[in-house]
């Protein structure tokens, strides 16, 4: 219980209309795939599937950020060379209307990649 209030404690502790805007962010991604898990990672809401890393939420300064990862155990390794998770994200304004179109896009095909591994 004290996990889950730590994390509802982030996103009560911004201010509007950034508050509003990452909780329907974390409401389509919750609702996209009842797999997908939320917790709070590197001190920002993170989101996982089957145990991998899925996405994030961040606030930095005025800038909210969506991103996206491909877990590292997922990438085709190759001799010699470690994989790292590799990130993508998308710049949120949260004034105006959520491309919710392109994260369901996005979130599509990460959840694609992990249930094929």
């Amino acid at each position: 219980m004290e996990k889950r209030a730590t994390l509802e404690s982030y996103y009560l502790s911004k201010p509007e209309p950034y508050q509003s805007c990452l909780l329907a962010l974390r409401d389509i991604i919750l609702r996209t795939n009842p797999g997908i898990c939320h917790e709070r990672k590197f001190q920002i809401p993170f989101f996982t599937y089957k145990g991998k890393k899925l996405g994030y939420l961040w606030l930095n300064r005025k800038k909210l950020m969506l991103g996206f990862c491909l877990d590292k155990s997922l990438q085709i390794s190759t001799e010699g060379i470690r994989p790292k998770d590799k990130y993508e994200s998308m710049q949120i304004d949260p004034n105006a209307d959520l491309p919710v179109d392109a994260i369901l896009q996005r979130l599509a095909y990460y959840l694609a990649l992990i249930d094929r591994r």
